[in-house]
């Protein structure tokens, strides 16, 4: 009943159209005043320890390198040389925004950024190529999405505060499935150049690919010194967070001058408003775990669950569908922080391992943020390449398809996600 009651004031809140954020935390007020006697210095106290915790540190530090790297002339030069390197193949533009975009994913951490950072570069070119805008809109729409899974990765951080479960073993969890997504978008991509006959570029020489890789290797070393430090040890994953902040800094203003240091403050205030923004429904989401962890409903939830005789495949084959349900509502830290403190205790009674049923979350963020009402990265590709929203919806229904396909792969193979960090013992 308590369930029911906090559910039924967050989504009344919700569809005021009031931010999730406010909603979380009104929702926990309310509640605490009217249903129960916890005193509200306990809240308070709970708000501030709930938020100090080192890995939630990483967030802004990844946003910070993201947005220099973004400013910084990083994208186009990965652009350069993903289209040496693939740009002869059928739809090779296309492809080269796939391999741009999971290159650029490596170093940002962000799906939105990386569908702004290569697309608004991309976007144009294609068009001016000759391939259909819808085309276009596709493939830099669903590829974008490969920002939140090929690590680094902001929501994976946020899973770790949501279930204690280890950075670093995620985010090389994340490798396998990130390049096994980009090579699906990418199947998808030639099938349907292919079909359509659409364009391809003359094929780069040895010397022309040899030098775009020289032009772009400082902004792909960020990729080796984050999943090299933190594998071998060097440092955290919240210490690489910050190592890849200076390291882009220096890269963008010192290396590439692309950026000087009069737009530095800029890019500052930039990411502080962003991770302002996350922090708080950070706060917020803290307050909500706490009141549901108060009233035991994670735990009387999974309990019901296994005296009706719920398998792992029925309780995964649940998750994908709540998940992909909240996807038309909320933007995927929300998602992350209000569901996985509700999910993952059933998840470990079942035993699931914490580490799959975090790469199979972040996977079903990935289709969330493509498809409409409130997909961020369809609002993101629909203010570069001028279309609607439903026109987007259309135009990224092939690749979406591609994407519900893997995620039931990943969702039923968790050696996938798994294979890797045991193997480096991470797990």
């Amino acid at each position: 009943m308590n369930a029911i009651i906090i559910f039924t004031i967050l989504l009344c809140l919700m569809l005021t159209g009031m931010p999730i954020s406010i909603s979380l935390g009104l929702t926990v007020l309310s509640f605490l005043f009217l249903f129960t006697q916890v005193p509200l210095e306990a809240v308070a106290l709970k708000l501030f320890t709930g938020i100090e915790k080192f890995e939630i540190m990483a967030i802004p530090f990844f946003i910070l390198a993201g947005n220099f790297l973004t400013h910084g002339g990083v994208a186009r030069r990965m652009i350069r040389f993903a289209t040496s390197m693939v740009g002869h193949w059928f739809g090779g533009l296309g492809l080269a925004g796939v391999l741009a975009c999971a290159l650029f994913a490596a170093v940002s951490g962000s799906s939105p950024a990386t569908v702004v950072a290569i697309g608004s570069i991309l976007m144009p070119a294609m068009v001016k190529a000759g391939f259909p805008k819808r085309f276009g809109a596709g493939v830099i729409t669903t590829s974008g999405a490969l920002g939140i899974l090929i690590p680094p990765s902001i929501v994976m951080v946020m899973y770790s505060v949501a279930t204690n479960t280890s950075v670093g073993a995620l985010f090389m969890a994340g490798v396998i499935p990130g390049i096994a997504l980009a090579m699906v978008l990418g199947g998808v991509t030639w099938y349907r150049a292919r079909s359509n006959n659409y364009p391809r570029m003359a094929r780069a020489s040895f010397a022309e690919r040899l030098k775009a890789f020289r032009e772009s290797a400082w902004g792909l070393l960020l990729i080796v010194i984050v999943m090299g430090g933190i594998y071998s040890g060097m440092f955290t994953p919240t210490e690489a967070a910050a190592m890849s902040a200076v390291y882009a800094f220096i890269v963008a203003v010192f290396v590439y001058k692309d950026l000087s240091l009069s737009d530095v403050p800029r890019v500052l205030l930039n990411s502080a408003n962003m991770s302002a923004m996350l922090l708080y429904i950070i706060t917020n989401a803290v307050l909500f775990s706490f009141i549901m962890t108060n009233e035991n409903i994670p735990q009387t939830l999974a309990d019901w669950m296994l005296g009706h005789g719920l398998g792992v495949i029925a309780f995964l084959l649940a998750v994908n569908v709540i998940l992909l349900l909240a996807g038309n509502f909320m933007e995927p830290s929300s998602i992350v922080l209000i569901f996985a403190p509700i999910l993952f205790p059933v998840a470990m009674k079942l035993g699931i391992d914490p580490v799959h049923f975090g790469i199979l979350m972040v996977v079903n963020m990935e289709v969330g943020m493509c498809h409409p009402p409130v997909g961020l990265n369809l609002y993101v590709a629909s203010g570069i390449t001028k279309m609607g929203i439903t026109e987007l919806t259309i135009a990224v229904w092939p690749w979406l398809l591609s994407m519900l396909a893997f995620l039931v792969l990943i969702t039923y193979v968790p050696i996938i996600s798994t294979w890797l960090p045991t193997r480096l013992g991470m797990m």
